[in-house]
């Protein structure tokens, strides 16, 4: 089983995957800067060189980076859509110190524009910042359906990759919290939702999944993480989705509400639940 956590990239690359083994992990995700936006920490190319070593030697997966929050591709602001335009660039230019591995970022809010002009605009934004020699999977988040988010149904998720000249470079990171509560029923009815999912998008374009519990429940809108077994979603159904034909071979990244020790725990508690 391929799987992580979240890890503060501040320590330096080698050291993420050094604690990423630490905790019985074989991957990791991390932040391409600071998650509420800001300058990204010069590239140190050795630093890099030792955790490609260490990753090799320890059969690592791909590792994920994820761009900030503030990142919205579809506001209606142009400085906002300027900002985040700059950003990608900057961190799909950067991922290629560590090739062929995977970015995943929020579609965005259409903030009042409507569905139709985020989709337009999301798009538009990809059309530009992703290039032919790239290695890099570039990821759309699986959303809660929040206020004006983009990305909370299998469809919207089509439109954008429809309208992506590279959609070889495009991938679908699905969201276990996300999908539950944007009213995806993964706890009772899973093998529906990926014949939806397939049959929408594609499996072949799933990449990733962030699996984290609900505190809330399903289609709420709300977008609460809950730790694994906690929530609205249930051991249980962690059990079926890990060891799913379709699904169990996947990187797999914790974004539960826990510090190092927890993340220690509820990997030892998915490893044991996974029949490989």
């Amino acid at each position: 089983m391929i799987i992580g956590c979240h890890l503060s990239v501040s320590k330096g690359f080698e050291a993420m995957g050094k604690e990423a083994l630490s905790i019985g992990a074989n991957t990791f995700q991390f932040f391409t800067r600071n998650p509420r936006g800001g300058k990204a920490k010069e590239i140190n190319k050795d630093d890099i060189e030792k955790l490609t070593k260490l990753m090799e030697e320890n059969n690592f997966g791909k590792i994920l980076a994820h761009a900030p929050y503030t990142l919205n591709p579809c506001s209606k602001d142009e400085k906002i859509r300027r900002f985040a335009l700059s950003t990608m660039n900057d961190d799909l230019k950067r991922m290629e110190y560590i090739p062929n591995n995977l970015y995943n970022f929020h579609p965005g809010s259409h903030v009042g524009q409507g569905i139709e002009k985020g989709i337009e605009l999301i798009s538009l934004h990809l059309n530009k910042v992703l290039y032919e020699d790239m290695t890099t999977t570039v990821l759309l988040e699986t959303m809660a359906g929040k206020g004006s988010e983009v990305g909370s149904k299998f469809e919207e998720l089509k439109a954008i990759i429809d309208n992506t000249n590279l959609k070889d470079k495009m991938g679908v990171c699905l969201d276990t919290c996300h999908v539950f509560d944007a009213g995806y029923d993964i706890v009772d009815n899973l093998e529906n939702v990926l014949d939806e999912f397939d049959r929408i998008i594609g499996l072949e374009r799933l990449k990733a999944i962030h699996i984290n519990d609900s505190m809330n429940y399903l289609g709420c809108h709300k977008d609460r993480h809950q730790k694994i077994g906690k929530g609205g979603i249930g051991i249980d159904a962690f059990e079926r989705i890990i060891n799913h034909p379709a699904l169990k071979d996947l990187p797999y990244y914790l974004e539960t509400p826990n510090e190092i020790d927890g993340y220690t725990e509820e990997i030892r508690l998915l490893r044991s639940l996974h029949r490989g």
